[in-house]
Order: C-alpha cells, then sequence, then structure tokens
C-alpha cells in the first residue's frame, strides 16, 4: 500500500493536538485542506482514525495503534533534521581524522586548536598512529581523511596533497659533547646507540633506506613507540637520535641537547592529506580539510 507520507505527517499533528485547527496552524495550512488529507488517509487505510466532535478529535483504537507507530518515526525525523541543520551550521558535527606523529607536531595542532575555539560543539575524533595505519583508515572508512608523511605507494584509489616540509636533524645529550663541533658521516655515527621510531612506521622505512643508499644497516639501539619518547631518551643520555627540526628548538636553547653535524644531508620529508574521493565526509570535515590547507599555503 502506497500512502502519501504527507498525510502520515498531517496524521501525527492531528492527533498530538486533538485538533484540526491546531494541525492546520503549525504546518501552516488550511483547515479543509487537514480534513481532505485526514479523509483520504481513513479511505486509503480502511478505517476510521479520528472521533470528531466540538471537542476536538479523538484518536479511534485503529487511530491509537497507527499514532504509536508514527510518532516513532515523525520524531526521529524531526531529530534527524534538527542534527542536520546543526551539522551545516557547525553546532555540532563529528570529524573523525588519522594522524601520524610527525604530521600531527609538524602541522595539525594549531590548526586543531582554532577549529576547536570556532566550533566548539564539533567532536573530534582523533586517531593517532602510523602513517600505514592512518591510510588504512581512510581505505577502511574509519577516518575521513589522514594527515601524515608522505606516503611512497599510495593506493590509486586515494588522493593526496602535499601540505609542508619536515626537516629532521640529528641530536644528543651531554654525555656525547665530545662530538660538538664536529662533523660526522653516517658511517661514523653507527659507533654509536642509536633511538629511532619503530619498523612499522615510514619514519624508520624512511631512514633505513637512507643508510642503505650509503652501504649501511640501520640497526637502532632503542626503538620508540612516538616521537615525543625519542627527545627525553636523548635527553637522559642514552643515545643519538633523529627528531623533526621544530621539536628541537626548545631543548637546544636551553643547553640540554645539542644537534650532531652531518657530512650527508637528510632529505626532507612532506606532510601530506590522504583522502577517499569516492567516500563522502562531513560538513564538519570539509571545513577541517579547508583550514588545513590555508594553514599549509599560508606556511609556505
Amino acid at each position: 500500500m502506497a500512502v502519501n507520507y504527507d498525510y502520515y505527517r498531517i496524521f501525527y499533528f492531528v492527533a498530538k493536538y486533538h485538533s484540526f485547527t491546531k494541525a492546520a496552524h503549525i504546518l501552516m495550512n488550511s483547515q479543509p485542506n487537514i480534513t481532505r488529507a485526514m479523509n483520504n488517509l481513513e479511505q486509503e487505510l480502511g478505517c476510521t482514525l479520528f472521533w470528531r466532535s466540538h471537542k476536538g478529535a479523538a484518536l479511534t483504537p485503529e487511530g491509537e495503534k497507527l499514532f504509536a507507530r508514527v510518532q516513532i518515526a515523525q520524531e526521529q525525523l524531526q531529530a534527524a533534521e534538527a542534527e542536520l541543520a546543526g551539522d551545516k551550521n557547525l553546532d555540532k558535527g563529528t570529524v573523525s581524522l588519522g594522524v601520524s606523529e610527525t604530521a600531527l607536531h609538524g602541522l595539525l595542532l594549531p590548526v586543531l586548536r582554532e577549529f576547536r575555539l570556532t566550533y566548539p560543539g564539533v567532536h573530534i575524533r582523533l586517531t593517532n598512529c602510523s602513517a600505514p595505519q592512518a591510510i588504512a583508515g581512510v581505505k577502511s572508512g574509519q577516518v575521513e581523511f589522514a594527515v601524515v608523511t608522505m606516503p611512497e605507494d599510495l593506493d590509486r584509489s586515494l588522493r593526496m596533497l602535499q601540505l609542508s616540509e619536515v626537516q629532521d636533524i640529528l641530536v644528543a645529550g651531554k654525555h656525547f659533547s665530545n662530538l660538538k663541533g664536529r662533523v660526522l658521516s653516517l658511517k661514523e655515527i653507527t659507533k654509536f646507540p642509536l633511538i629511532c621510531l619503530g619498523r612499522d612506521t615510514k619514519t624508520y622505512q624512511f631512514y633505513n633506506q637512507l643508510f642503505a643508499q650509503q652501504g649501511l644497516v640501520l640497526q637502532p639501539d632503542i626503538e620508540a613507540a612516538s616521537t615525543e619518547q625519542i627527545l627525553p631518551l636523548v635527553r637522559n643520555e642514552l643515545g643519538l637520535g633523529f627528531i623533526p627540526g621544530h621539536l628541537a628548538c626548545e631543548p637546544l636553547e636551553k643547553g640540554e641537547i645539542f644537534q650532531v653535524m652531518l657530512s650527508e644531508k637528510i632529505p626532507a620529508r612532506h606532510i601530506c592529506m590522504v583522502w577517499d574521493p569516492k567516500r563522502p565526509t562531513s560538513i564538519a570535515a570539509r571545513k577541517l580539510e579547508k583550514m588545513i590547507r590555508e594553514t599549509s599555503q599560508s606556511g609556505s
């Protein structure tokens, strides 16, 4: 049975307020049109839904049964409309993104701060993981987009935009102060304890390839779970570590660590945004994407 949806909507308001007149006022329609619609609905369903009287419109037993179902559907639709309106105005909503450690500290933190201050009602679901894990999240739909260091073998179904550069430096603690002022080769630093990120990260793959180009094997003494862990390990003189230059500024100024100069140049890496063009994104996600792009452009 294909009943006009508008009939059910009108029925909801007549039943809720027990009045054809009030329903007509709320729906900005005329009472004769409301009455005609309910007559049509009763004819199509083959039963009487209202007892009409000078006191208003009371539901019949059949009307009570129908209202129990229609009320749930109508109120769910109203809630959905309100939610979508809130999303559109960015009063509420959710944005989910995957972020690698380097990208989080190298670009994203100030953007997230600005976004949060501007749209406090939007929930941010941040997955802090390695670049391969973040990209896998984009492919599976677990996150709407990812901000990571540039992958070498991106799936053709995904799209990528370069946002900014990251330049790593090699740093050491006071225990290795005899290295100050010297320029060392990668071969020479293999004689010292090295601290790197874990083997499942793009950063490890990056340095593994860099060492291999010099005919060397990367054999870190300590594998850290995150970039943030490397700095305190270096401070406590557990070894030499490669970290993004922007993370080293403050401890370098305080003299807690120093930069070890290298004869080989460490290539710059790129922070990129990765997304799936076939998957629709939320209004909040599109706004955050725009803010990230604008921040990247202003910083270039």
